[in-house]
């Protein structure tokens, strides 16, 4: 059985989560925005190898026919999503993947956005901690986002997404860099802000590799 990339866990703990909270799977379009392809080939492509992992199903001619099957399949990554990642969802309740760091302070190094990671642990928490819903989670590193109550450790809850309004939290890209920041947009461009004194914003120069990975809607943490 053909095993499956951390991209293609993603993908499908996304299509779970879609059918769970919407009734019925996203459309090909719909995934490729969410996963930031260009092209709507490339998530077909991660779909097949879906189908031929045997993890879903899919009715041909049949627009929005997804459907999650099998049993749990292999991953790269020696520390691959566990099977939770293929469980049915319990009512109330939401399997979040902790998909690596993102930096609040000097932004992290990383040649490929956050979920581009292997899971590295799962948390399961309330469905009713959260609006809009979140798809994954980050551990932050750094102090620059303090006066927003987000601390060194923390859990940030993050919703993919490829656009951000003015004065929202996202998760940001810059050069293969990833922070997460207070959206500014201006006349000038866009600045990302950080909620403690001790840090300089960041101005995002016109000619930079920058991408919004995701908007942030809230955090875990520890006790």
């Amino acid at each position: 059985m053909p095993s499956l990339t951390a991209k293609q866990h993603a993908i499908l703990a996304f299509l779970r989560e879609r059918i769970a909270t919407d009734g019925v799977p996203p459309s090909q379009w719909e995934i490729a925005a969410a996963f930031g392809f260009k092209q709507n080939a490339t998530a077909n492509y991660h779909l097949r190898a879906l189908e031929q992992a045997g993890a879903i199903a899919r009715t041909p001619g049949q627009a929005r026919s997804i459907r999650v099957v099998g049993a749990p399949v292999g991953s790269r990554s020696s520390r691959g999503p566990s099977q939770r990642s293929l469980a049915p969802a319990r009512t109330g309740q939401l399997d979040l993947a902790v998909l690596g760091r993102v930096a609040a302070g000097a932004p992290i190094g990383n040649d490929t956005s956050p979920i581009d990671e292997g899971a590295v642990a799962w948390v399961t928490i309330s469905r009713s901690m959260f609006s809009p819903t979140p798809d994954y989670l980050l551990r932050v590193e750094g102090d620059s986002m303090r006066d927003d109550g987000i601390f060194d450790g923390d859990l940030v809850a993050v919703r993919r997404a490829s656009e951000g309004h003015h004065g929202q939290v996202v998760v940001a890209r810059i050069d293969g860099e990833v922070t997460i920041k207070r959206l500014q947009l201006t006349a000038t461009g866009i600045r990302l802000l950080p909620r403690n004194p001790d840090y300089a914003a960041i101005d995002v120069p016109a000619d930079a590799d920058f991408a919004i990975e995701g908007i942030y809607c809230g955090l875990v943490r520890s006790a």
